[in-house]
């Protein structure tokens, strides 16, 4: 029963810590965590995406006639 007297000690340390926080002081520490992908892998998500966006983006209308353009030629 000893670890779960300890168990139920360190919740109730930990649930009147927080509540005795103020409110402001909560919201700050929430505010200044970064994003999950930048503490897992760093600055490379947002180089790739950086790197992604300056890619020219293919049309949808100049891909189809140039599908059409090869489907005509080998009939």
């Amino acid at each position: 029963m000893a670890k779960g007297d300890e168990l139920v000690k360190y919740i109730t340390e930990r649930v009147v810590d927080y509540v005795e926080t103020p409110r402001e002081i909560r919201r700050e520490r929430s505010k200044a965590k970064e994003p999950w992908s930048r503490r897992w892998f760093g600055m490379i998500p947002s180089s790739i995406s950086l790197w992604a966006g300056q890619l020219p983006k293919p049309k949808k209308k100049e891909a189809q006639r140039k599908e059409q353009a090869s489907h005509s030629r080998k009939v």
